[in-house]
């Protein structure tokens, strides 16, 4: 470069610089990998995110990927037991991957095979 020429500061949108962030979020997706596709430095593409992230327009990427990972189960604890009489509601699990969603019902009354089911689903 030429002592006499000006380096010009580039300007980038939001869109471009939401995109980028966004980027980030992907489970298994690097800053560094996102700014050198984007033609960035990385250190600038940190700043974006750490801005999105007081603003609260994301949330931080480790929790986004650990949830995308694995889906931990929960223990909870069932208290008191309904009469007999009354009509059991299934259990309802929903499944969401790249756009599709699928419900599926399962009778509490087998609920062991439900579990069963959803640890090879997740294993």
């Amino acid at each position: 470069m030429n002592v006499n020429e000006k380096r010009h500061r580039r300007r980038h949108s939001v869109i471009f610089k939401s995109e980028a962030v966004m980027a980030c979020q992907v489970p298994g997706a690097s800053v560094s990998g996102v700014a050198l596709e984007r033609q960035l430095n990385a250190n600038v593409l940190r700043r974006w995110i750490k801005e999105a992230q007081r603003k609260g327009a994301l949330v931080r990427s480790e929790a986004i990927s650990s949830q995308e990972k694995v889906a931990a189960f929960v223990p909870v604890r069932i208290t008191g037991s309904k009469p007999s009489g009354e009509a059991q509601r299934p259990i309802r699990v929903q499944v969401r991957k790249r756009g599709l969603r699928v419900t599926i019902e399962w009778p509490t009354t087998v609920s062991g095979s439900c579990a069963a089911w959803l640890r090879e689903l997740l294993g």
